[in-house]
This record gives C-alpha cells, sequence and structure tokens, in this order.
C-alpha cells in the first residue's frame, strides 16, 4: 500500500502520522506518532489505527539531538519495523504569507519564501521548515508538501483582510492572515456529516488549545477570524498575549529601553494565561488551582472569547451554531460552560449532562443556538492536500525513504 508521511514539527518534538492511500483513493491512518524531549532526553512513541502501542522507547540524546536528527529516527524506524516508505511527505505551516492561498509542492524557491516568513511566526516557522530542509538533503526527490494555518482563510473580504495603514504596507503584505486554518477546513468537512442543519449556516469555530482562536463560517467558508498578521492576536493563549494596543509595543520598547527581541520573548513566551496567572499555561494545572491569579487568568479568557465570539456573529449576522475543538474546546466542560454562559444573549445554552458527556451536540433542547464539540484532526487534513496534489501532477512520486 502507497503511504503519505505527514509531519507537524515544534522545537522539541515531532508528530507524525503516516496514512495508507486504499484502492478508492481514501486515506487510512495506520501510525499515529511523535518524538519529544529532543536534544534532551529523547523518547519515541507511536501506536497503530487500533490504538495499541507499536512503540514507547527512550533513546539516547545523541540520537536525537535536533529536529533534523529526530527525523531521522523516525524515518529509519518506519522503513525497518513498519515496512513503509512514503511516497511523499505532508507537512504543517503555519504561515504561508501572501504568496500562497492552498498548498504547494516545496522547492528551493518556496523555502526560501517561507523561511522570510519566520518573524511573522517565530515560535513556529523556524520548526515546521528545519524538517523539509533536512529531508530536501537526504531525498532531494521525494515530494514534500507544505499545507498553510494560513490558507483556509484567504477568501476573506477586503474589509476583513485589511489594517487601516497605508496601501504600500498591504501591498507589502501587511494584512490579517488569520490561523489554525487546518483545523477550521477540517471541522467545516465534518459539518455536513454530524451537524447538516447548520453545516451550510452561521457559524462559530472556536480552536482552543495552548494557541488559540476563533473563526467565523459562512456556508462553510471562513469570512473572519480573531488572529491576523501574527499569532499573537485575538485570544489571550498559553504564553500568547492575544489582543494588545500596538501602543503598548511602542511604550516598552520607547519607556522601558527594550529590544524588539525582547518584546517578541514576552508578548510570545511570557504573557497569556502564564503572565496572567503566574502559575503556568495549562489550563488543566489553573483549573486546579486555589491561587486567585490563575482564576482570574481562567475568566479573563473566558471573558475575551466571549467578546470575540460576539464579534464574529455581528460579522456574520446572526449565529446558528457554536463548535469548541482543540485540547481544551474538547477536553474542558467548565471552559465549554463558561463560555456559552457568556453568550446566553445569542441564544445559546447547554445542557450539563450532554456537556459533561462524548456526544457532539451539547446544547440544551431550548438554545437557538446548537453547541457541539468536534475534535479536529489538521493530519488528516494535510494528508488530503498531498494526496491531491499528487493526483494533480499525475501521482508521479519521487524517490521514497529508503
Amino acid at each position: 500500500m502507497n503511504t503519505i508521511l505527514v509531519v507537524n514539527a515544534g522545537s522539541s518534538s515531532v508528530k507524525f502520522q503516516v496514512f495508507g492511500i486504499e484502492d478508492t483513493a481514501e486515506l487510512k491512518r495506520l501510525i499515529k506518532g511523535q518524538i519529544d524531549g529532543i536534544g534532551v532526553k529523547p523518547r519515541l512513541r507511536a501506536s497503530n489505527a487500533d490504538g495499541r502501542t507499536v512503540i514507547d522507547q527512550t533513546l539516547e540524546a545523541g540520537k536525537a539531538a535536533d529536529v533534523a536528527a529526530a527525523l531521522h529516527v523516525v524515518a529509519d524506524w518506519l522503513r525497518q519495523e513498519v515496512r513503509t516508505s512514503p511516497m511523499a511527505i505532508g507537512h504543517r505551516v503555519v504561515h504561508g504569507g501572501p504568496d500562497y492561498d492552498q498548498a504547494v509542492i516545496v522547492d528551493e524557491g518556496v523555502l526560501r519564501r517561507l523561511e522570510k516568513l519566520a518573524p511573522l511566526a517565530p515560535l513556529h516557522q523556524p520548526n515546521n521548515l528545519a524538517p523539509i530542509r533536512a529531508i530536501r538533503a537526504r531525498f532531494p526527490q521525494l515530494p514534500q508538501v507544505a499545507c498553510f494555518d494560513t490558507a483556509f482563510h484567504r477568501g476573506h473580504s477586503a474589509l476583513a483582510d485589511r489594517y487601516a495603514v497605508p496601501e504600500r504596507l498591504y501591498a507589502e503584505g501587511v494584512r490579517r492572515y488569520g490561523f489554525h486554518g487546518l483545523s477550521y477546513e477540517y471541522i467545516a468537512s465534518a459539518l455536513p456529516r454530524v451537524a447538516p442543519k447548520v453545516a451550510g449556516g452561521r457559524v462559530i469555530v472556536a480552536h482552543l488549545g495552548s494557541g488559540a482562536s476563533m473563526c467565523a463560517l459562512a456556508g462553510g467558508r471562513s469570512v473572519e477570524s480573531t488572529l491576523g498578521f501574527t499569532a499573537l492576536d485575538g485570544l489571550p493563549m498559553g504564553t500568547r498575549c492575544g489582543q494588545l494596543d500596538p501602543g503598548v509595543v511602542l511604550y516598552l520598547i520607547d519607556q522601558k529601553g527594550m529590544s524588539a527581541a525582547a518584546v517578541q520573548d514576552l508578548l510570545y513566551r511570557d504573557s497569556g494565561l502564564k503572565g496572567l496567572s503566574g502559575v503556568g499555561n495549562d489550563v488543566r494545572d489553573l483549573l486546579a488551582s486555589s491561587d486567585p491569579r490563575a482564576r482570574f487568568a481562567l475568566d479573563y479568557f473566558v471573558y475575551r472569547a466571549a467578546l470575540h465570539a460576539g464579534m464574529l456573529a455581528a460579522a456574520l449576522g446572526g449565529l446558528d451554531a457554536l463548535v469548541f475543538t482543540a485540547g481544551i474546546g474538547e477536553n474542558s466542560p467548565e471552559i465549554r460552560a463558561r463560555i456559552v454562559e457568556k453568550m446566553a444573549w445569542l441564544g445559546a445554552a447547554i445542557d450539563p449532562a450532554a456537556n459533561a458527556s462524548p456526544r457532539p451536540l451539547i446544547s440544551a433542547p431550548e438554545s437557538r443556538v446548537a453547541v457541539l464539540v468536534i475534535p479536529t484532526d489538521e493530519e488528516l487534513m494535510i494528508a488530503r492536500h498531498t494526496l491531491a496534489l499528487l493526483s494533480a501532477i499525475g501521482g508521479r512520486a519521487g524517490r521514497r525513504i529508503a
């Protein structure tokens, strides 16, 4: 069976999945795994399609000293133990900039353009691109596909896309891109199956995790997002500040004497729930904490989510459904309930019993807004885009990992 490898690389971990391509051109998930603790205490874990663990091994630090080395470990394990060599690799790339509104096969020119966007996504872009470089060096003929978190939002109207800055800056690419697009695209594709009555209507999707944003869907298409030029805007996140008056940045530089690098570090790594609470950035820890700062951080998160939901409902001209997804959205009934409570003015109401269950529909019978929980699947979207591009070029595949 031909396979596609999906890679989502971070600074200290590489998540990967292997999808088989069946005769019907359907994708079947075969392997799901990750290697984390890169450079310190690497650990390779993976499970098969049935959820059974097929490897859980701690490695010597030198064997996975960086992301490139970790990916070689994964490739060798897939070839030797799983006996699969992918015909292509799909990668999550956070920022596609103004040049890319859909997935693209990576060549040297594409890679150079994407590397220039690193300052707009410093936590993600360099780590997303590192394995692409490593694989190109070792297997230059193996097709690699970049799938962008910004692409799903590129159909926004000019009113949603622009900032009130001079035209020359817009022409240079200073615009509202939006992120988490692979997640929103998956939810849009799943809604006709999960909730057909609202799939074509006015839907807000709340992708709530360590990185958090919300998106307005009309007829399954993105029309507005809480994230903009970079992944700092909108909702407060685990360590990122969310919406911020630009004057704060000017103040930090002019009055506090901070360098641009120091401001970047503050806003990306030491703000958000971590900065507000002084306790940490994990919602589970904050919910369990008795520290009043932890409670305040969660109150702030809920308040801002409800505020942005109102903004998105205005963009849609009303609301038919609210969908929660990602780590917090899928796993925290308390946060879901608190956000919906603040959206009662829109006609949203939650059923406590349903909210505590694994059912997708959690709204109360009297709710005028359908409230749902739908697990996201960004990796499947990446595999779909990769397969579509391979099909578009006639199924030509390069050298496999061997």
